[in-house]
């Protein structure tokens, strides 16, 4: 048996460069097909539940095992991922948030990315979050302006700094009530003031998520509001949980071994132990490396970003950074 594990995980899936955002920060259609390509051609696709198994030891996965798995429950991912994972034979597991498609909710997180996306100038935006602080700095105690920005403008992976301060400070970076307020601001003058309708265009419904689920995808949580998990109270933790397990039951997932994806890859103590106590089996975070499934913790899984994995079954494997699973035993060895 291998203990090692490749996730990978997906988001936005689309013709992004024919579509109304080609500024969005997602993955070609094309380039998912020959990733695809890759992947079928060094890789074994495995279930999530024959990972849940091999984790319990009960059952052995192959060498090279791949799990795809595809966060917030795009329209993308039934209009483009599902048929060509159906024709490839291969299972994908996917992560709706409940209010998105209860609710007609488009998420803060979504929001924030299609008024990136939307052509106006980062720092543009940067100088209209510096004036409503400004105005209510009193009311709120909020922190000066350059402070902000020195916490949270440190360059990511692949965003610059003005645009990880933007995304963090609106993520969770003011306290909720003004946070929301100006993304809505942000969104309602940059995309549009029909949000219901943006919604039912962006997420799949409960009717696509059924005909996933029976077609032999995985359904997961991804939780309610797409919240920072690590940053509510425990009470407001076990709601998020309850509400997204709640839907999910009412897609015809069980109610004990399911999978969590945690947004943005928040997770704390207490939020582990709700999950444990709610018999959840399996947790995504947003760690990068491959899974080790006899080291892992099985609630804290790491993932690969779709961007690390090669675009093309012509890209051999030795030229792949990741195909190296000496990675997983190293990386262990140092934390």
């Amino acid at each position: 048996m291998t203990a090692s594990l490749m996730i990978v995980m997906y988001h936005y899936v689309r013709p992004i460069a024919e579509s109304r955002y080609p500024a969005i920060k997602g993955l070609e259609f094309e380039h998912f097909r020959g990733q695809l390509d890759f992947i079928a051609k060094h890789y074994r696709v495995v279930r999530a539940d024959e990972v849940i198994a091999a984790m319990r030891g009960e059952a052995e996965l192959p060498e090279r095992a791949a799990l795809l798995t595809f966060d917030d429950g795009y329209s993308d991912h039934y209009d483009h991922v599902f048929p060509e994972l159906v024709a490839r034979g291969m299972q994908g597991s996917f992560f709706p948030p409940a209010c998105s498609v209860l609710d007609g909710r488009v998420l803060d997180v979504n929001k924030i990315h299609f008024v990136l996306a939307s052509g106006v100038d980062p720092r543009q935006l940067v100088g209209e979050i510096f004036a409503v602080l400004d105005t209510h700095r009193t009311s709120h105690g909020l922190k000066r302006n350059a402070e902000y920005y020195r916490t949270y403008s440190s360059e990511s992976r692949y965003d610059t700094p003005d645009v990880t301060f933007i995304k963090r400070i609106l993520q969770k970076g003011l306290p909720q009530a003004l946070r929301s307020e100006l993304i809505d601001q942000l969104f309602r003058r940059y995309v549009t003031a029909d949000e219901r309708g943006f919604a039912e265009s962006l997420y799949m419904n409960t009717r696509q998520l059924r005909e996933l689920h029976a077609a032999g995808m995985c359904l997961g949580s991804h939780g309610d509001r797409h919240r920072w998990l690590n940053t509510l109270s425990p009470v407001e933790q076990r709601q998020e949980i309850e509400r997204s397990l709640t839907f999910l039951q009412e897609l015809g997932v069980p109610a004990r071994d399911w999978v969590m994806c945690y947004p943005y890859g928040g997770y704390d103590d207490s939020l582990l132990e709700i999950l444990r106590d709610k018999q959840c089996a399996m947790g995504l975070s947003v760690e990068v490396g491959l899974a080790d499934l006899t080291r892992n913790d099985p609630l804290l899984l790491p993932r690969l970003d779709t961007n690390d994995v090669p675009f093309s079954a012509a890209t051999g494997l030795d030229a792949f950074k990741w195909a190296d699973t000496s990675l997983v035993a190293a990386r262990h060895s140092l934390t």
